[in-house]
């Protein structure tokens, strides 16, 4: 463990806990500074490795997770982990898949469900959770 993300830097989402977590589009390059810790890829199909450890959520794009407890679980070690770790959330263009994760993300640290897509577009992408599906995902989505 190495400690978290520095506030203010890209792509890096605080959440009322104090937890940082950053999101990012895996089509884009890597940003500047200290690479994660640990990353959970939101993707429809398997990423390529990374030097760091990651795990692998299938999530189609503009759809929702193909498994819906496993996303609960990997969200809930995602936000457990932030707690030390550098934590990234990614998808390929890191704002719907990625947007609906770190709103997920919030609510478990304790952001009203129905407010979590707003905090979401605040401190990471004004269009951060880009279809009424994904929406609606985070507004049922439970801590």
């Amino acid at each position: 463990m190495t400690g978290t993300w520095e506030p203010g830097a890209t792509g890096v989402v605080p959440l009322p806990s104090g937890r940082l977590v950053r999101g990012r589009g895996l089509r884009a390059p890597l940003p500047d500074g200290p690479a994660p810790d640990f990353a959970l890829h939101l993707l429809g199909t398997q990423p390529p490795p990374t030097p760091w450890e990651s795990r692998w959520l299938r999530w189609p794009d503009f759809r929702l997770p193909a498994d819906r407890d496993l996303a609960r679980a990997l969200l809930a070690e995602a936000w457990t982990r932030a707690a030390r770790e550098r934590v990234e959330v990614a998808c390929a263009g890191g704002r719907g898949r990625t947007g609906t994760a770190l709103a997920c993300l919030a609510v478990l640290d304790g952001v009203p469900a129905a407010d979590a897509v707003a905090h979401v577009r605040r401190h990471y992408h004004p269009r951060a959770v880009e279809t009424p599906w994904q929406r609606r995902y985070v507004r049922r989505f439970q801590p």
